[in-house]
């Protein structure tokens, strides 16, 4: 299935979680252009949310059935999962997902319409679109500037490097240790030439992650390495190799190598840094040319969007203007349903000041989705087959698992709704199963799940989610009380445990009727100094 959750394309489609997943512009998480929601009509919305607020013991509701804040609750307080609202939220949304994946498996729906696909696969087809229109872009970006990579490397902008590295001995730095390891490096240096530094380097450096590569550290900026290292490095000629070098980590011998021995990893090292500038200057005249405008009083929408995308399918509240139009709360639900949870939680939590930024990021990945549709450029015919293939096989293998195949329905009941009742009680079953850790999590891809809801009515209701929150702590708590009331006494006092006063009658000789015993439901005793030692090598590595 990785064909849905490929290449990010270009970095104006990854900047858009840049401000809330980190400061480092480049550390942006992947945008994971894996779906989107199919907007439906507001008021075919509106009587299916009135429904759910006038049922305050339904959680949620998927096609025909139900989800009670009896079942919730007795679900997740009768197991060890979570009390965690998001939590039993996400339960509920898991519940909404493997209903409606059996009810289009009972309506015999293979989910797969040309306008069902091509809509679920939104995401991944404008990534793709996004990421081909990049490409063409950017083809001259790097080959201009080609010719400039000997100089670039001569003039130490670029550096590569080779080194022997000897350590301290157990860390000891005192001067004698240090004076000695000088002394073998001087050793060394005296032996090194550039003809035999690679087999001198894989023999007696100390570094493991470069020895067997023969010392090679690779292509690198400059200001990647420490101080007395990068300074001993661009004080050498290419071909050059140094004298021993102290650094914190101990004594080097530096190699530099010649343009030739490296010229392929520069060309990779200086063609990215060429690649980022173009990119920052193609980003930067998309920011000039929109003349974008975040609407202020727009922040508790962009909260509202990034907490329930479906709920603002068609919102078409103004939250930004651009040279595009409006950039309605709509359009944000749309790009939000590509994030992945932990990614709109950040966004609900975000302060109100990175919130602009946020949108601006969504906005440009807009302004390219233009520029594609204004070149034009399509998927071939054998990449939306392949797209589409792994769509299929999505479904397939998700009713599978779930127990829902259309095939296996179809035998067991000839009436839709003898194959809904049966569809939806396998669900109940697996996730039964599920919930008591006896059959795995089925994961329903973003496409499929965009799919399923745009054909489906589902909701889930946020009051009944409470609700079955605080009756499953109830449940939990009577489990708990049971079970230790359950526990046999000890017969030992916890360690620490003051021990009851004395019987008048005297001491018995049952256990169980003796003063000192624990209350019942104590945890066993803990092992006395007589117990046997625990098998050697079951420390953590690292610790002593």
């Amino acid at each position: 299935m990785s064909e849905l959750m490929s290449d990010p394309g270009p970095r104006v489609f990854r900047s858009a979680v840049s401000l809330i997943q980190s400061p480092m512009p480049r550390t942006a998480v992947v945008l994971a252009c894996t779906a989107v929601t199919v907007f439906a009509a507001a008021e075919g919305c509106k009587g299916f949310r009135d429904a759910m607020t006038a049922h305050v013991d339904v959680v949620a509701r998927a096609g025909p059935q139900e989800l009670t804040v009896t079942r919730l609750s007795t679900l997740v307080g009768g197991s060890k999962l979570p009390l965690d609202r998001d939590f039993v939220r996400q339960l509920a949304g898991i519940w909404v997902d493997y209903q409606l994946l059996g009810h289009a498996a009972a309506e015999g729906d293979s989910l797969n319409a040309p306008a069902t696909v091509d809509s679920a696969l939104w995401g991944v087809i404008t990534n793709a679109r996004a990421k081909k229109w990049f490409d063409e872009v950017s083809k001259t970006w790097v080959g201009a500037d080609s010719l400039k990579y000997p100089e670039s490397y001569a003039s130490g902008e670029v550096l590569a490097a080779r080194h022997i590295l000897l350590v301290p001995p157990n860390g000891d730095t005192s001067a004698a240790k240090m004076d000695s390891l000088h002394k073998r490096a001087e050793s060394l240096r005296a032996q090194a030439t550039p003809a035999n530094f690679a087999s001198l380097a894989e023999k007696n450096s100390q570094d493991p992650g470069s020895a067997r590569r023969g010392g090679d550290l690779g292509v690198f900026q400059r200001g990647q390495m420490v101080a007395p290292f990068e300074q001993a490095l661009r004080g050498l000629k290419p071909g050059e190799i140094s004298q021993p070098v102290r650094t914190q980590f101990g004594w080097h011998i530096i190699y530099r190598p010649t343009y030739a021995e490296v010229k392929d990893q520069v060309a990779r090292v200086a063609g990215a840094k060429t690649m980022q500038a173009a990119e920052s200057a193609y980003i930067a005249h998309l920011d000039a040319s929109s003349h974008y405008h975040y609407i202020p009083s727009a922040t508790s929408t962009v909260r509202a969007v990034a907490k329930d995308p479906d709920g603002h399918r068609a919102d078409r509240t103004p939250i930004a203007t651009y040279s595009g139009g409006d950039f309605t709360a709509a359009r944000l639900a749309r790009w939000m349903s590509l994030f992945p949870p932990n990614i709109r939680a950040q966004v609900q939590s975000a302060p109100d000041s990175q919130l602009p930024t946020f949108i601006r990021n969504v906005v440009r990945n807009e302004l390219v989705v233009h520029q594609a549709d204004s070149a034009k450029v399509v998927l071939d015919t054998a990449q939306m087959n392949q797209l589409r293939r792994t769509y299929e096989q999505l479904v397939t293998t998700d009713w599978q698992q779930l127990g829902v195949d259309p095939k296996m329905l179809a035998d067991s009941s000839k009436t839709e709704s003898g194959r809904d009742r049966l569809a939806a009680a396998h669900v109940e079953d697996y996730l039964d199963h599920m919930v008591s850790m006896t059959a795995r999590y089925v994961d329903v891809p973003p496409p499929l799940d965009q799919a399923l809801r745009s054909k489906y009515e589902a909701q889930i209701n946020e009051a009944g989610v409470d609700r079955a929150l605080a009756r499953a702590s109830d449940i939990r708590k009577t489990t708990d009380s049971t079970r230790a009331a359950k526990a046999p006494p000890s017969a030992v006092p916890l360690p620490g445990a003051t021990p009851g006063p004395a019987s008048s009658s005297g001491p018995s000789s049952s256990p169980s009727s003796s003063p000192s015993s624990s209350p019942s439901g104590a945890a066993p005793a803990a092992p006395s100094s007589a117990s046997p030692a625990a098998p050697t090598g079951t420390a953590p590595k690292g610790k002593p």
